[in-house]
């Protein structure tokens, strides 16, 4: 659907409103840049605003309203700012002001979408079938049922179910209290109507602010054609208020995550506690164990087992890999049948050929590691180059910054290396070399030659080992 113009069809322009400070959230932050699943719920709303291909969007700040432009930042959004922040009608009427001045050529005809800031689980979806009715009427307002209404402003329809009014809930009487069907704030409304409604807004209200809301007492006053639309599931239009329904809205958006991998074939161990904060792909028999945390693009083969308590984070794992618990990824690629961890890190740029191994407290950062090399416990491999089928000991580094700049270590095929060794780069180490324990290795070693560099040691009979001064005692 492109910006819905056409024959007998006029443009659509979206108005997100976001001035407001959130005292309720009690931040020195702006509410809308709260992340839901790593994102600020502005950023989210924002996506499904340009998921329509409106003519133009439009952001109305006030509070922090530099913070927000700068958060936000992306092409094609115009901001509007609303220096006080009198209520949502005067915030709609300095976007289509601002509306109005642009060269965009407008009509009475066009439809001024309006959106709030603070809705994160808001989708393309759920805005389709209240643009689909915005055509045939002057208004179009999206509503749903909630158990427990309190707080919010209750839809007013006559007899004959046709919206009348929205009643703000301090402002609604006890019958009207008992109404659960609420409004979500967000509407459709025809550009000509707007221009003529919203000077006429009034602050009769308990909150002394211009309601948007009061529109809809306007058009049925002007006999003005209104339309309704429920959506079903409260959660996708719900605003955030709040840190505690913020969190409500964090688990609500994980578990949806989770049950779309559980229904494409991942095992999910406990959905709860499970939390994603970009985008995965995954195969099919994966499994994903407790306090996991999928940030960034996530891709997984078939096969894949993540442990408990790890953190992946911009990754690829090929099939039949499995990551063990506590390990920490970021910006790494893994083949088929490796396997990392438990306590493993593995930094950007990391490579891992197809049946390597790196096992707990090792490091690796910038390197490729080739098929079938194994590096078991306590090192640091980082600007290196490994080639197939290699054994790295227990607490080897590979000494890489000299204090200003990185070098590159070259490690061969099948080259052994024993236990606490030092590798100091720029330095190469040829196929089938071998390094004994405890060297550190600052020149090249040739194929297939054993290098050891370290001081020979010393047995002296008869050592006596220092001993403490007794401290005198006073008389």
């Amino acid at each position: 659907m492109s910006n819905y113009s056409g024959s007998n069809r006029s443009v659509l322009h979206v108005v997100v409103l976001a001035a407001g400070k959130g005292t309720r959230m009690r931040s020195a932050r702006p509410k809308v840049l709260h992340p839901i699943a790593g994102r600020s719920m502005l950023d989210r709303v924002l996506d499904a605003a340009e998921s329509l291909h409106p003519a133009s969007v439009r952001v109305v700040i006030g509070f922090a309203a530099e913070q927000i432009q700068a958060a936000c930042a992306r092409p094609g959004i115009d901001w509007v700012v609303q220096a006080e922040q009198l209520g949502t009608g005067h915030a709609v009427a300095c976007a289509v002001a601002n509306l109005e001045q642009t060269d965009l050529g407008v009509t009475d005809e066009d439809r001024v979408l309006v959106l709030y800031g603070d809705v994160p689980l808001l989708a393309q979806d759920v805005l389709e079938p209240l643009l689909a009715t915005a055509w045939d009427h002057a208004l179009s307002v999206l509503t749903t049922i909630l158990d427990e209404p309190g707080g919010y402003g209750r839809i007013i329809r006559n007899s004959d179910g046709q919206l009348v009014a929205i009643r703000e809930h301090r402002d609604a009487s006890p019958d009207e209290h008992a109404i659960s069907e609420i409004n979500t704030g967000m509407l459709v409304a025809r550009l000509g109507d707007l221009r003529q409604w919203l000077p006429q807004l009034a602050p009769h209200n308990a909150q002394g602010e211009l309601y948007l809301t009061d529109i809809v007492s306007m058009a049925e006053a002007q006999n003005k054609t209104i339309a309704t639309r429920t959506e079903p599931d409260p959660l996708r239009v719900a605003g955030v208020n709040d840190r505690w329904a913020l969190a409500e809205i964090e688990r609500a958006w994980q578990r949806r995550q989770a049950q779309q991998l559980a229904l494409a074939g991942t095992t999910i161990i406990d959905p709860s506690r499970l939390d994603i904060r970009g985008v995965v792909t995954s195969g099919i028999d994966n499994v994903i164990d407790i306090n996991v945390v999928l940030e960034g693009v996530v891709n997984l083969g078939n096969n894949v087992m993540i442990e408990p308590n790890c953190v992946l984070r911009n990754v690829t794992l090929g099939d039949g890999v499995r990551i063990r618990a506590f390990s920490h990824l970021d910006g790494a690629e893994l083949a088929a049948g490796v396997e990392v961890g438990p306590f493993a890190r593995l930094r950007p740029g990391t490579r891992l050929a197809a049946g390597s191994r790196v096992g707990n407290f090792v490091e690796i950062k910038a390197s490729f590691i080739g098929k079938g090399s194994k590096i078991n416990h306590l090192s640091y491999i980082g600007d290196t180059t490994m080639g197939a089928e290699c054994n790295i000991g227990a607490g080897t580094i590979t000494c890489n910054y000299d204090g200003a700049n990185k070098h590159h270590t070259e490690i061969g095929d099948a080259v052994f290396v024993g236990s606490s060794t030092q590798l100091v780069a720029p330095v190469r180490i040829g196929d089938g070399a071998t390094i004994g324990a405890g060297s550190t290795i600052t020149n090249d070693v040739p194929a297939g030659h054993l290098a050891i560099a370290r001081a020979r040691q010393v047995v002296r009979g008869g050592w006596l080992r220092p001993q403490k001064i007794p401290k005198k005692t006073q008389d």
